[in-house]
């Protein structure tokens, strides 16, 4: 069972392994041959040879943990940027603001891509991706807040919690199982969402430019798209979490998740607010 997200895809132990040159089942980079799961997912942790654990096994408890503190950090650098930054009401230079902003955007994007595709997951990196990121949510909530009020934010975060806490309870309760066809509509997603924002933030150089960042009818079906997008990610990170405890995972990789659902649930949050902005227009 092969992973489409690029978090997942670095670390050995979640998803399928592929073949080498003999036809021995491999995982990624690493060179040693197994066995492989099998089609009976029971035999995954208890039948032949598996991702060697070092130390203690992953658990639920430490993904739990690690995700607490990961979002943690953000809620604590959104209001920090918050509180530190210059009321948008006073006229006050505003610069502080908007370079917060910015420095939480651009390092959250680099960091973002450095944590998925790092083959030996880093809890500083996981860290600091979690404080940028906060930066990032409390620069543009503090903005949001003063141009249209109405407890827009309470709302954008109560929402992205109730989206988790559903997501998690129909994973659960109705035994929700990810197949190969939802898998690689979620590729073809992810690539689309990300072509669309290249091909925006080209236009946006030259003057022109499509509405995906504008607060018009595309900039509200883009922003609705992102949504669903990150509602399904959450299905994808809660199924590799749960392969991962069950090929026992060394606990180090309770980071790489604890970042994948910090994703996804800023990612919820980020356009969930845009959504109730737009929708708060006069």
């Amino acid at each position: 069972m092969q992973s489409n997200n690029p978090v997942f895809r670095r670390a050995e132990g979640f998803g399928q392994p592929s073949q080498n040159a003999y036809g021995n089942a491999t995982y990624g980079g690493n060179g040693a041959s197994y066995a492989g799961y099998g089609q009976d997912p029971s035999q995954w942790s208890t039948g032949g040879p598996q991702a060697p654990a070092v130390g203690a096994p992953m658990t639920i408890d430490s993904v739990v943990q690690k995700t607490a503190i990961s979002l943690g950090l953000v809620v604590l650098a959104a209001i920090a940027t918050w509180m530190l930054t210059p009321d948008i009401t006073t006229g006050a230079n505003l610069a502080p603001l908007y370079a917060a902003t910015a420095i939480g955007s651009i390092g959250g994007l680099i960091l973002g891509l450095v944590n998925s595709f790092k083959r030996v997951v880093s809890p500083a990196l996981v860290l600091a991706y979690a404080v940028l990121q906060g930066m990032l949510l409390g620069g543009i909530s503090k903005t949001f807040d003063a141009m249209f009020g109405g407890g827009i934010v309470v709302q954008a975060v109560l929402g992205t919690f109730a989206a988790f806490a559903g997501v998690l309870a129909a994973y659960k309760f109705f035994d929700i199982k990810v197949g190969n066809k939802f898998r690689t509509f979620m590729m073809a997603a992810g690539f689309g969402l990300l072509g669309l924002i290249l091909l925006e933030v080209v236009l946006g150089f030259f003057g022109a430019g499509m509405g995906l960042f504008g607060m018009g009818a595309m900039g509200l079906v883009f922003s609705i798209a992102g949504l669903v997008f990150g509602v399904f990610s959450l299905i994808l990170d809660f199924d590799f979490v749960e392969q991962g405890v069950a090929n026992q995972l060394e606990e180090r990789e309770s980071w790489r998740a604890a970042f994948a659902l910090t994703a996804s649930l800023v990612m919820i949050y980020f356009y969930l607010l845009r959504i109730l902005a737009i929708l708060q227009q006069d």
